[in-house]
């Protein structure tokens, strides 16, 4: 059965990071993704991002490569790129060159202008130049990346595919695609409303003496007698509530919840009790309440995990573990995801597709346009 996206006809230049997590979460719910890829370099037999697509090789070098990538960006919906500035328009495949219907996402860091736009950069880049990253840290140590989850893949593939799906509206309204320039620099302070509010009311202090960074008893991790860890999120009133239950704490005389000054205290009598049983029966005194203590689960365990595994969270493709297409559609579901395919293993039938013939295309083979 078709996904939702199944009308959508998507173009990508090969590249990493955010833009390729954008056209894979397109191809799971069933738009057709093609990547354009360079025509020397690796196999991607275990590259998840490339799963449900299809590649054309081409030397974009070469003005033939040039004119095909054109005509598959004219036969496009979406076309996604990550480059640089000027990258694009240096091979003559810029926004200008499409039709007026096209939507054309652009991933950077910085943003297609200012005067950092040309300038490398990481997740861990943009997360320390927006001030979060100096969030995530304590006045004892400094931060720890997040992965590359927040700025690469939170501020950059989802803003992306917010910005292209809204273009899509926005199309089919006025008849007229656009420009889509997605920037991590501007997606991951869009995230920050709550913080912000926070700060605004003056209820948010110093990095590690928060709510939400650690700094409180009731949400953090707690090392258990085995070596293991417990997540603790007993934010509200009446969950902070079970929680105290559960650690046998229900009549013990404890400081306010929000008074901060105790923070400290608490936090290491909470360590203490924590660290007399093992996270899995930690996990089995709070199972089914609402204190929200879970245990800390490595990658397979989370496979395995009684709610986890059911509901069908990862998938087994080929023998790799990875996640199912999200979210879920009652009319539309998602299909089920292909294996991603080689590098330029569509190139027969894309060409044929814009008309070219079987001797068409060994000439360009030949003549190293194509593989």
């Amino acid at each position: 059965m078709p996904g939702p996206l199944d009308s959508l006809k998507v173009v990508e230049f090969s590249g990493l990071g955010p833009a390729p997590l954008a056209g894979q979460l397109l191809a799971d719910l069933g738009a057709q993704v093609c990547v354009i890829d360079r025509v020397s370099g690796p196999a991607h037999a275990h590259d998840i991002n490339r799963r449900g697509k299809s590649s054309v090789a081409l030397n974009l070098k070469s003005p033939a490569g040039q004119r095909v990538a054109r005509q598959m960006m004219a036969a496009a919906d979406i076309v996604i790129e990550g480059f640089r500035p000027g990258v694009m328009e240096r091979l003559g495949l810029g926004p200008e060159t499409c039709p007026d219907t096209v939507i054309y996402g652009r991933m950077t860091g910085w943003g297609q202008a200012g005067p950092m736009a040309h300038v490398a950069g990481h997740d861990i880049t943009y997360l320390a130049t927006t001030g979060v990253l100096h969030m995530m840290g304590t006045p004892e140590a400094p931060p720890k990346p997040p992965l590359n989850l927040v700025a690469d893949y939170g501020g950059g593939t989802m803003f992306l595919l917010y910005g292209l799906l809204a273009a899509v509206i926005s199309r089919g309204v006025t008849g007229r695609g656009q420009v889509v320039d997605a920037a991590m620099i501007d997606g991951v302070p869009a995230m920050m409303g709550l913080i912000h509010g926070l700060m605004a009311q003056g209820v948010w202090g110093a990095p590690g003496a928060n709510w939400l960074d650690g700094g409180a008893p009731f949400y953090r991790c707690y090392r258990c007698a085995d070596g293991r860890d417990v997540a603790v999120g007993a934010l509200e009133p009446q969950f902070y509530a079970l929680l105290l239950r559960g650690l046998g704490l229900e009549h013990a005389a404890l400081p306010a919840q929000m008074d901060r000054a105790a923070w400290p205290r608490v936090t290491a009598r909470l360590a203490d009790i924590f660290a007399t049983r093992t996270r899995d029966e930690w996990a089995a005194a709070f199972e089914g309440t609402d204190a929200c203590v879970a245990p800390v689960l490595s990658m397979e365990e989370a496979a395995e995990h009684p709610h986890l595994g059911p509901r069908g969270v990862y998938a087994d493709l080929d023998g790799v573990r990875q996640s199912a297409p999200a979210p879920r559609f009652s009319g539309t579901p998602a299909p089920k995801p292909r294996p991603p395919g080689v590098r330029g293993g569509d190139t027969d039938t894309v060409m044929r597709d814009l008309g070219y013939h079987a001797d068409q295309v060994a000439q360009m083979r030949a003549d190293g346009v194509l593989t």
